[in-house]
């Protein structure tokens, strides 16, 4: 079972997790900061809302204030002489609170929800553009999974904070504050006795902010295994059912998901404590205050209309309680995302942009390597030490077994990597001197792969230059002799390919690659095994477009099919990264006894 559906696939996960975590903590970007950057645009903003959330908490408070006026202040004048008025007045003025409350309200959504989706649109934006400029190298190594449980998962969970945590936790902020004083005011016995409740409420909320902060973290790290599991199962299907995995591959998601349910459950019973517990606390220092208060009243020390008005206030007062502890697992949740966020986002690109970059206008071709050194891992050189030229114009071929350094050599000469030691460069110009603009317009790389994206066959062809008519798209498909298959679709180019170009055959995605190709009409281009994948009808269909598409440009051709070598004007028999034999076809054929020769040998007895 490979790494990416097997238990080594998960332990992998949790590491790369780990490492998120530590990458952001190190280099002190985290959370915070993140948070920080994202909502920077909207300082001016926010401060609105903020003034806002105050006019509706103030307007919210003073309804329990304007029933103490109305039972003490508006009640006796009608008993003594039928005059509505006191009452009337505070009635008025209550209904004027509520309404503005209620427009605050509304005003505070609109606004919070325009700044929500723009700060959303951002992180989203942001880490697509990340990911996209880091190097291969990187998305070896991070699994397809992680990339869109960064995308959707953490992204919803900081989409969550934004809807309602922040809200929550300022409105909670300022009833408490608020309350707090008014119960004081209103007398400063009750208020006391009320406030003796503040230490176990801090003790239980501290209690609460620390598990949750372990328990949130879990339940994000958990949910990212189960994304990833079922990408990458679903991502392999094929292979899954070609070898009977199903059942292995259930159990172990069976497992990622047992993980995150546990992890789920956790986070409920810390809530299950605690929200019952406040209210317990808070239920309790009502039952003490009404105790305490009737008895105060029936001595004439307070009225009824103060006694009325702190317990309207008591249960505003434990009610923000609630809404802390949901800010605490919306804000976990995000914090979560947030720090896994962050340490995507700190992590630097292994090609950088040059601070100076050299212009290249139009590159001719020449490619030089000078003492190039270069290992996947530290200690463990794949190309130990080369030195090679390919003239602008030439097609050179890399001949070697497995491991030789071919496939290493052409990343190297796009710049998915950057060597150890020495230098590549391109018409006298160091790669890493040149903007990624200039490089992938003057390189390009073909694989085996011969990725497809969703949508019509032109748009794929059309994929390495937006601005190309229908006529250049024709003009380059005639060109490679695959205008006749595509005209013989159902749609013409307008056919959509299906997902990863299923709809086609592996020798009509081969000409579409290199339309695509043909089309960006780069200085240089590498074919790594680019016919590799093909039946021998197939090959025989794409040697003419070969042909077409590799005159006139520096071309490096890594392949096993020597038929595709023979149309080379150099070849390069590789061996442990050095290179053992150099020349063209023909003379290392007529020289005998070399590896090539050998090669050849064994390929035309495997025709025969």
């Amino acid at each position: 079972m490979s790494g990416s559906t097997g238990w080594r696939g998960v332990a992998q996960v949790d590491d790369e997790e780990a490492e998120e975590r530590e990458s952001a903590a190190r280099l002190g970007g985290g959370s915070r900061r993140l948070l920080g950057e994202l909502l920077a645009p909207y300082k001016r903003a926010i401060q609105v809302l903020v003034v806002i959330v105050v006019v509706e908490n103030a307007a919210r408070l003073s309804i329990p204030y304007l029933v103490k006026e109305g039972i003490d202040t508006g009640i006796p004048p009608i008993r003594e002489s039928d005059n509505l008025e006191p009452l009337l007045l505070v009635v008025g003025i209550m209904l004027v609170a509520t309404i503005t409350q209620a427009v605050a309200r509304q005003l505070f959504l609109v606004r919070s929800g325009r700044i929500g989706q723009d700060v959303l649109f951002s992180i989203r934006r942001r880490v697509f553009r990340h990911f996209q400029v880091l190097s291969p190298a990187f998305h070896d190594s991070y699994t397809s999974g992680r990339v869109i449980s960064r995308q959707t998962s953490d992204v919803d969970a900081i989409y969550e904070m934004l809807e309602t945590g922040f809200d929550g936790l300022v409105t909670a902020a300022l009833t408490l504050l608020g309350t707090a004083g008014l119960l004081l005011f209103l007398d400063l016995k009750l208020g006391l006795v009320a406030l003796l409740c503040g230490p176990v409420l801090a003790w239980l909320t501290n209690w609460f902010r620390k598990e949750s902060s372990k328990s949130y973290r879990v339940t994000r790290e958990k949910v990212a295994l189960v994304i990833v599991h079922f990408v990458e199962s679903m991502g392999g299907i094929r292979a899954v059912q070609a070898f009977r995995r199903e059942g292995r591959n259930q159990e172990i998601f069976d497992d990622v998901n047992d993980q995150y349910r546990a992890a789920n459950l956790v986070a409920f019973r810390l809530v299950a404590w605690f929200m019952p517990g406040i209210r317990l606390i808070g239920n309790v220092t009502i039952a003490v205050v009404l105790l305490y208060g009737a008895y105060r009243a029936y001595h004439g020390d307070v009225t009824v209309g103060v006694l009325a008005a702190f317990l309207l206030y008591l249960r505003q007062f434990f009610e923000p309680m609630m809404e802390i502890s949901q800010f605490y697992n919306t804000f976990q949740s995000a914090s979560a995302a947030l720090e896994k966020l962050a340490g995507v986002l700190e992590i630097p690109a292994s090609v950088p942009e040059p601070e100076r970059p050299t212009p290249l206008a139009k590159a001719h071709g020449e490619l030089r390597f000078e003492d190039v050194r270069f290992g996947y891992v530290e200690g463990r050189d794949v190309l130990p030490d080369l030195d090679l030229t390919v003239p602008a114009g030439q097609t050179l071929a890399l001949v070697g077994t497995t491991g030789a350094g071919k496939t290493t050599l052409a990343k190297l000469s796009t710049r998915f990597y950057d060597p150890d030691g020495g230098r590549i460069l391109l018409d006298g110009i160091d790669l890493r001197d040149l903007t990624s603009t200039d490089l992938r317009t003057s390189v390009v790389m073909v694989t085996q792969e011969n990725y497809l994206f969703s949508g019509t066959i032109a748009d794929n062809i059309r994929f390495g230059r937006p601005d190309a008519t229908m006529e250049q798209i024709v003009e380059a498909t005639t060109a490679l002799g695959a205008h006749d298959f595509i005209t013989a679709m159902p749609d013409g180019y307008e056919t959509d390919v299906a997902n990863q170009g299923g709809r086609l055959s592996a020798g009509q995605r081969q000409l579409v690659a290199f339309a695509r190709a043909f089309l960006a009409d780069p200085s240089v281009l590498i074919l790594d095994e680019a016919t590799s994948s093909l039946d021998s009808p197939s090959e025989r269909l794409v040697q003419h477009a070969l042909r077409t598409v590799l005159a006139g440009r520096t071309a490096l051709i890594i392949a096993h099919r020597l038929s595709t070598v023979e149309i080379a004007d150099r070849v390069l028999v590789m061996e442990h990264g050095r290179i053992v034999e150099d020349g063209s076809p023909a003379d290392l054929v007529a020289s005998g006894g070399g590896r090539y020769s050998d090669l050849h040998d064994a390929w035309l007895e495997s025709l025969a």
